[in-house]
């Protein structure tokens, strides 16, 4: 397969059949937003799970070891932090396609969109994981955008079957609880704690995502239901995204909002209910 980029790069584990995929803006975002892919994979032959990581990671914040390290240099050590992630996770294989993040937030740049497409056609998975439209990340908005765009490029036999927008800088409690994707996330602790560990520039340079998505899982699983005992420990919540795969003329800003919509309807209703 030939990549845009001419710094793009495949990392191949093993030949399983792809059936999970992640797409994310960054290296670590696919671990922290689709540990659910990487969990049904796991130690499974008849499943294989393929990370995508779009932008390069140069722009990331740094501190304590890496405070001096330049650009380039974090970009060097993000995709190895990546790979590392790949060998603790058994991942079939991990696309480097090492944009720059002004690149990906350029909706007249297609290059992003045309890498994703040859993957995905090339790949067939089944479930694909990205970020939600909701995110406040404009870099993970615009990947998510060039995501559902490239699939809706391919013909039907060729796109996935579910496509699920994750939660990342910006988690998706608010959600109506009906229109949430549960992603349970129980089993191989340690494995989760591994996988997060691995990006020591992120950590140690300042930001603990470990700590804080793992404490989200564990929210998510204990608040989902206020008149219930827990039925998991960690828990994942995403958006369906499905239906714009399924139907082109879906307008991906206006079905975006109407999960907005209802939620506003609900908190709505809820104090209406009282002032009537």
């Amino acid at each position: 397969m030939k990549l845009t980029q001419p710094s793009a790069e495949i990392y191949e584990l093993d030949n399983r059949p792809v059936t999970h995929m992640a797409i994310g803006a960054h290296p670590d975002d696919i671990e922290f937003m689709a540990l659910h892919g990487i969990l049904e994979c796991f130690q499974q032959a008849d499943k294989g799970f393929v990370g995508v990581v779009v932008t390069n990671g140069s722009g990331s914040a740094r501190d304590g070891v890496y405070r001096t390290y330049t650009d380039e240099e974090m970009r060097t050590i993000r995709r190895q932090e990546q790979k590392k992630a790949a060998i603790i996770g058994e991942y079939r294989s991990v696309y480097f396609l090492d944009y720059p993040s002004s690149d990906i937030k350029s909706p007249a740049n297609f290059g992003p969109r045309n890498d994703i497409a040859s993957i995905i056609a090339e790949l067939k998975p089944t479930i694909l994981y990205t970020h939600n439209p909701a995110d406040k990340h404009a870099t993970h908005i615009a990947t998510a955008m060039h995501t559902i765009l490239a699939i809706r490029s391919l013909p039907a036999e060729s796109r996935p079957f579910k496509v699920y927008g994750c939660e990342g800088w910006r988690n998706l409690d608010w959600m109506q609880d009906d229109e949430k994707i549960l992603l349970n996330l129980d089993g191989h602790e340690n494995l989760a704690a591994a996988l997060a560990g691995v990006f020591d520039s992120q950590i140690a340079g300042g930001k603990r995502y470990d700590l804080a998505t793992i404490g989200r899982w564990m929210a998510n699983a204990t608040y989902f239901q206020s008149h219930q005992t827990d039925q998991t420990e960690r828990m994942s919540y995403a958006m369906d995204l499905t239906p714009l795969i399924l139907d082109d003329s879906l307008d991906i800003t206006q079905y975006t909002l109407g999960f907005i919509k209802r939620f506003e309807e609900n908190v709505r209703s809820s104090l209406t209910s009282f002032q009537s």
